[in-house]
């Protein structure tokens, strides 16, 4: 087998993120190929060895799954990158999940453990509250496009007018601006020659208040008067309400969403969402879970695995605006939450005072060196880390707490699986594990382990 070969093979399954095992018969060997779906007669091309592991691009489908008996409900599937699943019934991509937790979890967890499943998704469709949306062309020296990228590719964008996965609202904005800028025919930013203007559109939607955030991600190197475009935004036909329109300046030479420069063209920098009764002010960057009712479930979840916490203090690590932390708080005696974006720490302190909780506290910095200044000890310790979970120099200062109790949330499987590794050596126990499908048909699945101090 050599790169550059093609063959073709069915897909027996597919592992976490994405990875199609096929097997190729006259090699008598096993191939990963990524966005598949299993069952999927595929012809594909060896592309590299990675730790003599052969893995192929996908070249073509030459044959549906079996598992594929709906229709796609977008235009771009399955080119978008996106979605994954649209085409599997939803009942099978939340077994596929489940499988895919069971071969990473089972061989790392020792003893008995109860798996719970993974839990569905109250919006199968339209259940993002956040979308990033790239500027770009289809194909090279093609019309200006705004959406996401196609799978496999970092460069062309597909126009994402019609996307399932937000609500018809962040669509009507999306060509509204994309409408804008083509008819002005204004620049890109091309990422290899770092030239142009448009970068992304961020939106940002409350599902339950309905309350929209509007960011305009650019370069600074062309000027151009938006207030036109602010007045074409605000006269959409819309069920929400847009209730800030901002335009961020970002000269980053990588290709991220962040901010040099953030200047309020309408309105607010700030909009509110509702989660179990609670509100929640949110801000362009903070972090919150991106699929609202899905993390009512999750949240719900959590409190469930937690247990009685009467007076107890409970320290809830990469706290965010504060989510976990606050919807603990009624229950508890104390919540101390430790998130490193300061404007995610302020939206939490408003939070708390917005919803009269005055037993939480929230503190901005790395979780590695602000557990060193906090005083007080904890009973109980949520953790909802990054997507490249806990740095190995923070985990030991948690696990020396020796608390009774962590519950740990992961949006990637294998992270939690390593960090679960140093945890049980520790002396933690996983007595149960679930996870709820946040990220409908799509690769990822938020996981929970319930972790018990074992004492000898």
């Amino acid at each position: 087998m050599k790169k550059g070969q093609i063959y073709e093979g069915i897909i027996e399954r597919v592992d976490f993120p994405n990875k199609g095992i096929v097997f190729v018969a006259e090699e008598e060997q096993y191939v990963t190929v990524k966005n598949g779906i299993p069952g999927q007669k595929i012809r594909f091309m060896i592309n590299k060895f990675k730790r003599g592991n052969a893995e192929g691009r996908l070249l073509e489908v030459l044959e549906k799954s079996p598992l594929e008996t709906r229709e796609p409900v977008c235009s771009i599937f399955p080119a978008c990158g996106g979605c994954m699943y649209q085409t599997m019934p939803y009942e099978e991509q939340v077994k596929m999940k489940e499988g895919q937790i069971r071969r990473i979890m089972d061989p790392v967890v020792k003893g008995e453990y109860v798996f719970e499943g993974v839990k569905h998704s109250p919006k199968e469709f339209h259940y993002r509250n956040k979308m990033e949306f790239s500027f770009g062309d289809e194909f090279k020296d093609g019309p200006l496009s705004l959406g996401l990228h196609k799978k496999g590719s970092t460069y062309d964008v597909l126009t994402a007018g019609d996307c399932q996965l937000v609500h018809e609202d962040m669509d009507k904005i999306l060509l509204c601006v994309l409408n804008y800028f083509k008819e002005r025919n204004v620049s890109y930013y091309k990422k290899m020659q770092h030239v142009g203007y448009l970068r992304h559109l961020l939106l940002r939607r409350g599902d339950t208040t309905g309350e929209i955030l509007v960011n305009l991600v650019t370069t600074t190197q062309e000027e151009y008067d938006l207030t036109p475009l602010v007045e074409e935004l605000l006269s959409l036909e819309l069920e929400g309400k847009i209730v800030g329109i901002l335009h961020i300046l970002n000269d980053s030479l990588s290709d991220v969403v962040k901010s040099d420069e953030t200047r309020i063209l309408y309105g607010q920098d700030f909009f509110y969402e509702k989660l179990l009764g609670l509100e929640f002010k949110i801000t362009p960057f903070s972090f919150f879970q991106p699929n609202s009712k899905g993390a009512e479930v999750l949240y719900e979840t959590v409190r469930e695995y937690i247990g009685d916490i009467d007076n107890q203090v409970v320290f809830d690590l990469f706290s965010g605006t504060g989510t976990i932390g606050q919807v603990l708080a009624p229950v508890a005696k104390k919540v101390i939450g430790v998130e490193i974006i300061e404007e995610a720490v302020e939206a939490a302190k408003e939070n708390a005072v917005r919803n009269g909780l005055s037993n939480c506290r929230f503190i901005a910095g790395d979780v590695f060196k602000v557990l060193d200044e906090i005083e007080e000890k904890p009973d109980v310790i949520v953790l909802d880390p990054p997507r490249d979970g806990i740095h190995p120099k923070a985990l030991p200062k948690i696990l020396n707490y020796g608390v009774d109790k962590i519950v740990y949330i992961s949006c990637k499987m294998t992270s939690l699986a390593r960090d679960l590794e140093m945890m049980q050596l520790a002396g933690y126990r996983v007595e149960k594990m679930t996870a709820v499908d946040q990220f409908c048909e799509t690769v990822h699945v938020e996981s929970v382990a319930l972790l018990t101090k074992t004492h000898k």
